[in-house]
């Protein structure tokens, strides 16, 4: 590293934590101990000064937890400079607006753009396309997204996300849905993201969501896909959710029945598959299995029809008002329906239709965390396991206090890779990692947001 690489840099712009004494060269305060690093490294700013002083470490030299906030301060610098090639993209094709002196049409100014950048950057056509487009939606539509973006907040898996998610929204209604979800964008994984954005779509405009559900729904079908294998595939289009719901969960948990049985040597997928053309041919398995119920969460208020916030079916998402009333007032349904408090959004009711025997702790922690409580695992309560926080070889009891559910993956992550967790006050689930990093499970994971 030389003093050149810091031209025009204060001692202001030195990370958090780096205080050179006096008269000592900036590069020199800059250039790190592999004692540490600085405090708060990867909560600084990304830009010139992050990216020379994370160029020079050697990360092999630190301990595994500094490692970890040196990866959080890479990948800030890599939004930084994706927003950077957005931004470049956005330019090219404002240049091409106006090629050679004539005003162009914006859909010719954004071919031309996307094909000197397919070139330049050696993209296929369909690539430099979608990222022109993306870059444009960046810099016209959603600016409050691409500062994100620059600023490392989001990652571009998230902002394209984003992008998507509200690309059927007016402009104001995307405005307003990116401004709801900002704060809580960078702590959410992509999938809890899109869940989130869902329901913002939902309660922005019931009227508009409504009207694409019964859209999709009227256009449901059956598509069969031959394949170069001389199989087959069967796609089922713009099923009602609880139905496919319902079908899911029923095939899932016969064929984990058929999983256990001896001599049983077929995979899960093969077993689900199997069933699932027995049930279309008419042949049911040997034991009828009521596991196809499945759980719908609804605000009182929205039962009762004073508002329109969306339900949640689980496993799946949202759903508008009107299909999560349907469900909860229908007597032969196979869902149980737990009823939220409008202001905490903890379940007060749960209403379980039918007799299926089950233990009462595994069903009120089932209700509780309706998924598997590890940082960003979406995974049904019913398919996961129920495990004891504190163990029982520990002195851990069997009560409600003590259960959680994780799925089976996570599950081992705990017992065999060392990590811990513990329920927090405000009923969220802290973990902490085998380096010793503490992340918060996110409230997607943990009940249904109530309005606020």
């Amino acid at each position: 590293m030389t003093e050149r690489a810091y031209s025009g840099l204060t001692v202001e712009d030195l990370p958090f934590g780096v205080e050179p004494p006096a008269g000592m060269p900036l590069s020199a305060a800059i250039e790190p101990s592999y004692d540490g690093i600085p405090s708060r490294l990867d909560e600084m700013s990304p830009g010139p000064v992050m990216g020379a002083f994370l160029a020079s470490l050697d990360v092999s030299k630190l301990s595994g937890y500094d490692q970890i906030v040196v990866l959080r301060a890479h990948q800030k610098m890599a939004s930084y400079y994706q927003a950077a090639i957005y931004q470049d993209m956005a330019a090219v094709n404002t240049t091409m607006l106006t090629h050679d002196g004539y005003p162009q049409p914006d859909v010719e100014a954004a071919e031309m753009a996307a094909a000197e950048i397919r070139v330049a950057l050696n993209l296929t056509r369909h690539s430099a396309d979608v990222e022109v487009q993306f870059a444009l939606e960046l810099h016209r539509r959603l600016p409050r997204l691409f500062d994100m973006l620059s600023s490392g907040l989001i990652d571009v898996r998230r902002a394209k996300v984003i992008e998507r998610g509200t690309a059927h929204l007016s402009d104001a209604t995307a405005h307003a849905v990116l401004e709801d979800i900002a704060d809580d964008a960078p702590e959410l994984t992509t999938g809890e993201l899109r869940a989130r954005l869902k329901t913002l779509c939902i309660e922005t405009d019931p009227d508009e969501a409504k009207d694409r559900y019964d859209t999709a729904v009227a256009n449901r079908r059956i598509v069969i896909e031959p394949t170069d294998a001389g199989t087959a595939n069967l796609h089922a289009y713009d099923l009602p959710a609880d139905e496919a719901a319902a079908i899911g969960n029923r095939i899932h948990a016969e064929a984990t029945r058929l999983r256990g049985t001896a001599g049983e040597t077929r995979t899960m997928d093969q077993l689900r598959t199997d069933l699932l053309i027995d049930y279309l041919n008419g042949i049911s398995p040997s034991s009828v299995s009521q596991a196809g119920s499945v759980d719908v969460t609804i605000t009182m208020e929205s039962l009762v029809g004073l508002t329109d916030h969306p339900g949640e079916l689980a496993g799946f998402g949202p759903i508008i008002a009107d299909v999560a009333r349907k469900l909860a007032n229908d007597p032969n349904n196979k869902l149980r329906i737990i009823i939220c408090d409008n202001t905490t959004g903890e379940p007060t009711h749960v209403v379980t239709p039918t007799r299926r025997p089950s233990a009462a702790q595994r069903r009120r922690t089932e209700i509780r965390s309706r998924a598997c409580v590890f940082p960003g695992c979406r995974m049904p309560a019913r398919q996961s396991d129920i495990d004891h926080t504190k163990a029982v070889a520990a002195g851990g009891e069997t009560c409600d206090c003590n259960l959680a559910p994780l799925c089976r993956h996570d599950h081992c992550i705990k017992h065999q890779h060392g990590w811990t967790y513990q329920r927090l006050p405000d009923g969220r689930w802290q973990w902490t990692t085998r380096l010793g990093h503490t992340y918060t499970q996110t409230a997607e994971s943990r009940y249904l947001k109530p309005d606020t």
